[in-house]
């Protein structure tokens, strides 16, 4: 336990109260990842769900419904092996630079993300969060209240068609994973490493799908490849969209924006049963993780053990985060995100 530990019976500090860079010192000492550690998370991440997988496929010959059943609950792996890829991608998960990089880009192919350009839209989301100025790479796209006003019908009819729930959470996240990470869209200037690693990563689909199709046909393809892939998808997006796309989150002009503010009040406390918290991989812990991003995700939960200040930060249970989902428009009078009936009922209908 570090020196910053509370003492015991002590009332948690308000993070607020503290500024926010003031932590990256003391999250420095979370940093180093055991490789030890780090072989076993994919361990238990992979062969699991390698196993259910060759069930899921013996189970086509006695039951389509359970088949399809199992593939779905295999999500859930594949939610994790995701996670693993984005500790690689923050250089978290080893040591070892290179180690990370060719682990995260052979997790790639299962994940159907190519890794490099996963990495370079992903470290942009990173150092522009909560930046009004730097949204539309590697974020969920939102709109202030004016800037919403300011469009035609068509633009507010494309907008509130975008954030449904339904495109959001399961036609978006098909696009996005079966086609839209096919090729690096606005990266494709950024160097040979991205098109090697988008094509690289489409090279492994293909052959994997081929393979699949070539000993199988149709039915695993269709009934064990498609449900786990979109289930993960969903979900992926789904704990992306909470993590930052809440009531009270961080949003600011240029001119007033702070990296460290925005990264520890940009981002939720996503609190999830311990199962939950496995399969996702302790993401949940997001303002930490965007306070630190080299941490391990398994040291995550020593960080909220040792400070509880952060423990209670920014806490979104399930419960509350299905509300998120009705939030569309950022409001910069009133510092919160806001749905189209709240903003009707305080500025009007257009």
């Amino acid at each position: 336990m570090t020196s910053e530990t509370p003492f015991e019976g002590a009332l948690p500090v308000d993070p607020a109260s503290r500024p926010a860079a003031s932590w990256v010192k003391v999250l420095s000492q979370y940093r180093e990842p055991n490789a030890a550690r780090s072989l076993f998370e994919i361990a238990v991440s992979l062969i699991p769900f390698l196993a259910i997988w060759a069930v899921a496929w013996w189970l086509l010959s006695v039951s389509y419904i359970a088949a399809f059943v199992l593939a779905c609950v295999n999500g859930l792996f594949l939610v994790r092996i995701f996670c693993i890829q984005h500790d690689c991608g923050h250089g978290a998960f080893f040591s070892n630079r290179r180690v990370s990089d060719w682990t995260g880009r052979a997790l790639g192919v299962l994940t159907l993300t190519p890794y490099d350009v996963w990495r370079r839209s992903h470290s942009i989301h990173h150092a522009g969060a909560g930046n009004l100025e730097k949204r539309g790479m590697g974020d969920v796209v939102t709109l202030t209240v004016a800037e919403y006003r300011a469009r035609n019908w068509l633009g507010r009819l494309r907008y509130r068609a975008y954030r449904h729930p339904l495109v959001l959470f399961v036609l978006g996240p098909a696009y996005l994973f079966y086609l839209e990470n096919r090729l690096p869209f606005g990266l494709m200037g950024d160097g040979w490493r991205i098109w090697v690693s988008s094509i690289g990563t489409n090279v492994g689909v293909a052959v994997s799908i081929g393979l699949i199709v070539y000993f199988g046909g149709l039915m695993p393809l269709l009934l064990v490849f498609v449900p786990t892939t979109l289930i993960a998808a969903s979900l992926g997006v789904w704990l992306f969209y909470v993590q930052h796309q809440f009531e009270e989150t961080h949003w600011d002009q240029p001119e007033d924006w702070a990296l460290h503010e925005a990264a520890l009040h940009g981002s939720s406390h996503y609190v999830m049963p311990r199962v939950l918290q496995w399969f996702t991989a302790n993401i949940g812990i997001h303002h930490v993780h965007h306070l630190y991003s080299r941490i391990p995700f398994y040291r995550l939960t020593e960080v909220l053990r040792d400070h509880a200040e952060l423990a209670q930060a920014q806490r979104l249970s399930i419960g509350e985060s299905l509300a998120c989902a009705r939030l569309h428009l950022w409001d910069e009078k009133q510092r919160r995100l806001l749905s189209f009936r709240q903003m009707r009922a305080a500025y009007g209908t257009i």
